[in-house]
């Protein structure tokens, strides 16, 4: 349960690598943290803070990007990726930048001296395959790079120093490139045998096939416009694509989202199903992130309405409702990832806390799991007040080795 996320959120940002305290089990293949109805406590490996000046003024080596994501690599190495193609490569004790592919945040970012992009998100398939989000510059009249390619590398592909995997383009999220050149391309990111650019592309777009599906082509309220989100890998060839419409100054709750599923040969093989426009709407709080366990080819979506667990057939399996007492407090939690033994990792968004939610293998008992593990972290956050004398609930922690990166 909580016990893992004791740093400053303020404005500084903090990659963390865990283990269960004494569990002597090996580094790069250990359980995410957090701890059971149970108590099991965690403790923090290592630390680093990134974004900002190091001590004496110098930059930080790793650039600035928005949704900053993280991926544990096959050989044990952490990939931090940001929007809107940033890629730092860290050893396994966050204590080294390895590699390093920056792309920072701006219009006129690729007009400045090193840009160089990798990925704007990475997650890793159960064969070790880099499934990834790359940008695109030269969409509509919009001006500077925006996510719009899903992308996989090879089997066992090498990311390190000198080594920049070719990513195959299996979908594109919107074809109006009209305004793009040849300069336009990224050489890595190929279609067929030449780099993604203009019309050499999958198609047709996401958000053509969206469209279609969901009968709102032409609609102000459709897809034109829409956005993407982190891919999330429910299998070596099935994966989910959070889509979600325009978003407007105004409410935009009800606006068109769909969780898509996609092969890896870039066909739309439907949705993740049961969801309601409006009473099951990410748009309230913008929580779109979709997890997935794919060695048990499942996902997982929380927002604010409610918690929701499908198999990989896109059928909707569970779904815990924050409207019903027991499951309130997941409104103030924020979903993070789905760990290798399964259990799905929230953190409160105040309280700096991070909850580990061990998942059933019947997804039908997945609400008695949530609903224990939100009664244990009452008692396990009361337990580390006591320990810790946390400040505006601040967590400081001298066991945790920071790194100022």
């Amino acid at each position: 349960m909580a016990g893992a996320g004791r740093v400053d959120r303020g404005r500084r940002r903090h990659t963390v690598a865990y283990d269960r305290a004494g569990n002597g089990e090996d580094p790069h293949h250990r359980p995410c943290p957090g701890s059971s109805p149970g108590g099991t406590r965690t403790r923090p490996l290592a630390v680093l803070t990134d974004a900002q000046a190091v001590p004496g003024g110098g930059p930080s080596a790793i650039s600035a990007g928005a949704g900053p994501t993280l991926a544990v690599l096959p050989d044990g190495a952490v990939a931090v990726s940001s929007e809107p193609g940033s890629t730092h490569l860290l050893s396994p004790d966050l204590d080294e930048v390895l590699a390093s592919w920056p792309m920072p945040w701006g219009w006129d970012a690729r007009e400045g001296p090193g840009v160089d992009p990798f990925a704007a998100s990475i997650a890793v398939t159960p064969a070790g395959r880099l499934l990834c989000m790359t940008s695109e510059y030269g969409l509509s009249n919009w001006a500077g790079d925006h996510p719009n390619i899903v992308a996989l590398s090879e089997p066992g592909a090498a990311l390190g120093q000198g080594r920049k995997p070719v990513l195959r383009a299996i979908a594109t999220l919107d074809a109006r490139t009209d305004h793009q050149s040849d300069a336009d391309a990224y050489p890595h990111v190929r279609y067929g045998a030449a780099p993604v650019g203009r019309g050499n592309r999958p198609s047709p777009s996401l958000t053509e096939a969206l469209s279609e599906l969901t009968g709102t082509s032409g609609s102000v309220y459709g897809y034109l416009d829409s956005k993407m989100t982190r891919p999330a890998a429910l299998g070596d060839d099935l994966f989910v694509v959070p889509v979600f419409g325009k978003i407007y100054r105004s409410s935009n709750r009800g606006q068109q989202f769909s969780f898509a599923l996609v092969d890896d040969q870039g066909v739309l093989r439907g949705r993740l199903g049961g969801l309601h426009l409006r009473d099951d709407s990410p748009f309230t709080g913008f929580d779109f992130t979709v997890v997935a366990d794919p060695l048990r080819a499942r996902a997982f979506h929380l927002n604010r309405y409610g918690l929701y667990a499908w198999s990989a057939d896109g059928v909707l399996r569970a779904r815990m409702s924050t409207a019903e007492k027991p499951f309130k407090p997941l409104v103030h939690f924020t979903l993070l990832e789905c760990t290798p033994s399964g259990e799905l990792l929230l953190a409160h968004r105040k309280q700096h806390l991070l909850l580990r939610v061990p998942v059933p293998q019947d997804l039908d008992g997945l609400a008695a799991g949530v609903e224990a593990a939100l009664k244990g972290y009452g008692r396990g956050r009361t337990a580390l007040k006591k320990q810790y004398a946390p400040v505006n609930w601040l967590w400081p922690d001298s066991a945790a080795t920071v790194n100022p990166l």
